[in-house]
């Protein structure tokens, strides 16, 4: 998965789970990188971030979400 493989470059210790909706949205994490089509319906059910991915296989992007997900948490 390219989100493991961005966590990994970045040398995060970091825990990515690979879902589907449902389980998303019963699940607590700290933040949620899905589909620009799922972004909103998650985005309804929980308080933490949600970064909606175009290209999944892009490193470049999901590497950018990622990023700016971690320039959030410095802010905070």
């Amino acid at each position: 998965m390219t989100l493991d493989k961005v966590v990994k470059d970045l040398d995060i210790d970091a825990t990515v789970e690979n879902t589907d909706i449902a389980t998303a949205k019963a699940t607590d994490a700290d933040v949620y990188f899905t589909s620009q089509e799922l972004s909103p319906d998650l985005q309804e059910s929980t308080k933490n971030p949600v970064y909606a991915v175009k290209k999944y296989m892009d490193k470049g992007e999901v590497r950018e979400k990622l990023e700016k997900y971690l320039s959030s948490r410095k802010e905070e």
